[in-house]
């Protein structure tokens, strides 16, 4: 078996194992949902640390995965114990153990999304071959936050009211999810990136141009993401409403509804603008 065909296999086996836990998850009792989030968050980590060091270098992508574990803890621990910058919520134990209030998987979360969310935004703003300077350092930041804030806004609702992972306190507008999370996660979000793109400053990327397919995969793995918030619909659930912690009622089908649609049209319309500009950058180099 040749290198291409090895690595082929091994990108599919990893994407596999994150559709079956999204199938997992709406089929509540075939595995606990601990078992099922280790599923969702370990191989796009192992994807994006071994996609990550072919462009940046084994310094480059373990440097941001710790200001992405890093970060993203201490917001999250800060979250829990005041309140900011998201509202106050608490962590169950569904997802297993906890870096002190938060779970680990929940901390590692940053690192694979933030990484898919960091490379479409720089496969949109087209800078694949150059390194990182000027407005750039700004401008890459602020779109790979609003990429990955996508994923909370297609996922949070299910993931709080109906799989109980972690709990509002005062609920929210958002279906039971107050707006302040989503500015509080745009914050961490930006300065992940923003501090990855200070490192990156100036600093010339892979000797040689990879090959389109290198960043076709990032931008399917940010896709399947989409998709997995789109077969939440699927399921009847026991329950048709659920309540939040103040008694407010929430339509269950509403939320997964609401899920599905942020999912497509705007994930999705993430994923097939980067697509489009990948094609329109890469028309000389070699294709996998």
């Amino acid at each position: 078996m040749n290198t291409r065909l090895m690595a082929l296999t091994g990108v599919a086996m990893l994407g596999s194992l994150y559709a079956v836990a999204r199938v997992l998850q709406i089929l509540p009792g075939k595995l606990p949902i601990a078992g099922v989030i280790a599923l969702h968050v370990l191989p796009l980590l192992v994807f994006a640390l071994i996609h990550g060091a072919m462009f940046y270098g084994r310094r480059g992508i373990l440097i941001f995965f710790v200001i992405s574990f890093i970060v993203g803890n201490v917001f999250e621990n800060l979250g829990v114990a005041t309140g900011f910058p998201f509202g106050r919520f608490y962590y169950t134990d569904a997802m297993g153990p906890k870096l002190f209030q938060v779970p680990i998987l929940a901390g590692l979360a940053y690192a694979w999304m933030g990484y898919l969310s960091w490379t479409l935004g720089r496969v949109i703003l087209g800078n694949l071959r150059s390194p990182l300077v000027g407005t750039r350092v700004i401008t890459l930041p602020l779109v790979a936050a609003f990429i990955m804030i996508a994923w909370d806004l297609a996922n949070d609702p299910v993931w709080a009211n109906i799989d109980r992972l972690w709990v509002w306190q005062e609920g929210g507008a958002y279906f039971g999810v107050p707006l302040t999370n989503f500015l509080g996660l745009y914050l961490v979000y930006y300065l992940v990136h923003q501090s990855f793109a200070i490192y990156l400053r100036g600093r010339f990327p892979a000797a040689n141009p990879l090959p389109a397919g290198y960043w076709r995969w990032a931008i399917i793995f940010y896709a399947l993401c989409a998709a997995g918030g789109i077969i939440v619909v699927l399921p009847k659930r026991v329950s048709a409403v659920v309540f939040d912690p103040m008694g407010t009622p929430w339509n269950v089908s509403a939320i997964t509804g609401a899920c599905a649609l942020v999912s497509a049209f705007v994930m999705g319309a993430f994923a097939v603008i980067a697509w489009v500009r990948l094609s329109d950058q890469t028309s000389g180099i070699n294709r996998l």
